[in-house]
């Protein structure tokens, strides 16, 4: 099995994820399970602000999002998601897209995301982009307008084949991500993850980057800087100080650090500790 489906304990993974409803390889369950998990499992970057590598076997995967009910960037996140859904009997092929999201020039290919078969239809599933992604599966065809929640979102193929992944903003359609059909196997995202958690340059090497995505609100934390977006556009920010990263953490994102991890972070990455 591609996605090492067989190694994965699903009862746990569904739990983790409050999915009290059917497992049938349909796309009822694919659109529940993919709204499930962006919603339960936030995105999150610290394991490379904690000076750790990343791995990406399933084994470590289930320890970090499942049990000790972490969070995970993308090639972690969609990864678990692939294993889930190809043991419950879906046809899942990953794919690479280029972030676009206030770019000045072309990216490389460094986001995951996958092609799903359900119903007769293939459908573009991202569990991984975290704040601005979608909440569930939509059709792997150019020309789709959707709503989820109070969120728009649509997809536009350019004159070269690639579809564009765009939300609404208040001044327009924002482009996210582009990709391409081409298949990409698990190996690759090893390559791509080495890449993106250690390259000096790589946006999530620098400071730590929440986000948490609901029908009705978008929660991030980059650096020090907490901001909640709301659907008309409108944002409120403000500073995290020090004293109160921890509770932010647990209430806005889920996670919980124990002592030692939440005093190498702040050690590291936020000034006057």
């Amino acid at each position: 099995m591609t996605w090492n489906g067989e190694e994965l304990d699903v009862d746990a993974y569904l739990a983790r994820l409050g999915h009290t409803g059917g497992t049938k390889p349909d796309l009822d369950t694919l659109r529940a399970l993919h709204r499930a998990h962006v919603t339960a499992i936030p995105f999150e970057n610290l394991e490379m602000m904690l000076g750790r590598p990343v791995p990406l076997d399933l084994a470590a995967l289930q320890d970090k999002m499942v049990r000790a009910r972490r969070g995970g960037y993308c090639y972690e996140q969609n990864l678990l998601f692939a294993a889930a859904l190809e043991r419950i009997g879906f046809d899942v092929t990953g794919l690479g897209a280029r972030v676009r999201a206030g770019a000045s020039a072309t990216r490389a290919v460094t986001h995951m995301l996958l092609r799903v078969e359900a119903d007769g239809e293939q459908w573009h599933c991202d569990v991984g982009f975290g704040g601005d992604g979608l909440l569930e599966p939509i059709p792997m065809r150019g020309g789709v307008e959707v709503r989820q929640g109070e969120w728009r979102f649509r997809t536009r193929q350019e004159d070269d084949g690639a579809l564009v992944l765009q939300t609404w903003r208040s001044d327009g359609w924002f482009d996210l991500y582009g990709y391409t059909q081409e298949p990409r196997l698990p190996v690759d995202y090893v390559v791509m993850n080495h890449y993106t958690s250690t390259y000096p340059k790589s946006p999530f090497v620098r400071r730590p980057v929440m986000q948490r995505v609901a029908p009705d609100v978008r929660r991030r934390l980059t650096g020090a800087q907490f901001s909640v977006t709301f659907p008309d556009g409108s944002v409120t920010e403000r500073d995290v100080s020090v004293g109160e990263l921890r509770s932010v953490l647990d209430l806005e994102f889920g996670i919980e650090l124990d002592d030692t991890d939440a005093a190498e972070l702040i050690r590291v990455h936020y000034a006057g500790a």
